[in-house]
């Protein structure tokens, strides 16, 4: 069962989120406010993950936005032929939430694995490994976290291990919001590639 968060719930968990972002090679940079660290990031992994100390509300599915499209592609993964078009990335107080969606337009079923995940097995079938890329600022925002250890789970969505020929998958992860000057960032989706100048509304 798929499952992830309304933006209007993410805010409501503001308090129970801790996320992190991370700084490019070259920047430095003291813990700013809002529940940010800054970390450094190599180009062969993502920003580790930040935790919570409280317990993640009740998870529902995301509504997709599906007659708006802000970014498309046509991509390959794992023998499968997709179209990943980014639906949204609105600013909600102090988080920002991405919608996008994943079609199999192929004859062959899509095997995600955790090609979506942070780290194999880390927070199960998720998309906890995606993120934002702000190249102007030198920061990374990974996808914000809620709950205790061993108990964090991402405020994300969560897949099956495949996709079949014309399914459509609704997606969505929270993020805290970057600042308000920022009207463009990088989306980087791991496996289905990076959208560059994708705007926050």
């Amino acid at each position: 069962m798929r499952r992830g968060i309304t933006p209007a719930l993410a805010a409501t968990a503001l308090a129970a989120v801790l996320s992190g972002c991370g700084m490019l090679p070259g920047q430095s940079g003291q813990q700013g406010g809002g529940g940010e660290e800054r970390q450094p990031l190599s180009a062969a992994s993502t920003a580790p993950e930040e935790r919570a100390t409280e317990q993640a509300p009740e998870q529902q599915d995301a509504p997709v936005e599906r007659d708006r499209t802000i970014a498309a592609r046509e991509v390959r993964s794992g023998g499968a032929k997709l179209v990943v078009r980014i639906t949204g990335l609105k600013r909600q107080g102090r988080l920002a939430t991405l919608t996008w969606t994943v079609t199999n337009a192929g004859d062959t079923r899509w095997q995600m694995t955790s090609s979506l995940g942070d780290t194999p097995g880390g927070l199960g079938l998720t998309v906890a490994g995606i993120g934002l890329v702000d190249p102007v600022n030198g920061k990374r925002y990974v996808v914000a976290r809620t709950g205790a250890y061993p108990k964090v789970t991402c405020l994300c969505s969560d897949y099956d291990v495949f996709t079949e020929p014309d399914e459509v998958l609704p997606l969505n992860a929270t993020f805290a919001a970057p600042p308000p000057d920022v009207t463009k960032i990088n989306v980087d989706l791991k496996v289905l590639g990076v959208f560059a100048d994708v705007p926050i509304s």
